[in-house]
């Protein structure tokens, strides 16, 4: 199998990536490895700010994006442009990630897990679902959506995924040394870190010591990986 890129890391909303799985992507960049990020919507309702437009928070967020992506190594980022709460699983939002899976053919499909239980964004469960249906079977096989591959998206097959903010992680990688890395790429979501609790630092980094509690690392992520078997 030919691939283009190493990972398509495919986030509901602008941040979603950095908080699920930036250090992990800044050890795939620091190694050489190509990550094109896919954004699904544009994060337009994520304020409490009253004087805020959805038309000016959209422009935001998109370059906190930008910025983000540009201090772990990510060297495309998409944008889908869905309005945030929107996303549902249907065969178009299926199609867009099916036509950027066969664009840029990864090895990995990062995105959040979409079987996490109880209190979860709606977004987070949808783009979960719909990539994980992207990628088996519908990026594989050359008759779905034959518009497609009439205009030259060739059938891609993805060797395996990684689901982010899972309730039953199996695999986990060691983020000590690219965790500073992870937090400067969290610190451009200015419009996204005003509202939260002043101690966010604090227990994200609890929460990634938690995470590598059975290993020998002092920091990590961590997912649910599933190897896709053709």
């Amino acid at each position: 199998m030919s691939y283009k890129y190493h990972a398509m890391v495919i986030g509901a909303h602008p941040d979603d990536s950095e908080f699920g799985i930036a250090g992990t992507v800044a050890r795939w960049t620091s190694e050489g490895k190509r990550v094109v990020y896919v954004i699904c919507t544009n994060g337009n309702k994520g304020t409490t700010d009253l004087k805020l437009t959805p038309a000016r928070l959209t422009r935001i967020r998109e370059s906190e994006e930008r910025a983000a992506a540009a201090v772990l190594g990510v060297e495309d980022v998409v944008f889908l442009g869905h309005d945030d709460q929107t996303l549902e699983d249907t065969p178009q939002f299926r199609k867009e990630l099916v036509k950027e899976i066969r664009t840029y053919r990864p090895r990995i499909v990062a995105a959040p897990d979409p079987y996490r239980r109880y209190i979860w964004h709606r977004d987070h469960r949808m783009a979960g679902q719909v990539a994980l249906d992207a990628v088996y079977p519908f990026a594989r096989d050359r008759l779905a959506y034959p518009d497609l591959f009439k205009a030259g998206f060739m059938p891609h097959k993805v060797d395996e995924l990684l689901f982010w903010g899972s309730d039953e992680p199996n695999y986990f990688v060691d983020v000590t040394k690219t965790y500073k890395t992870k937090l400067a790429a969290l610190r451009c979501h200015k419009s996204q870190l005003s509202q939260f609790n002043k101690g966010w630092e604090d227990w994200l980094k609890d929460m990634h010591r938690q995470h590598a509690d059975k290993h020998k690392y002092e920091l990590a992520e961590a997912f649910h990986r599933a190897v896709v078997e053709y």
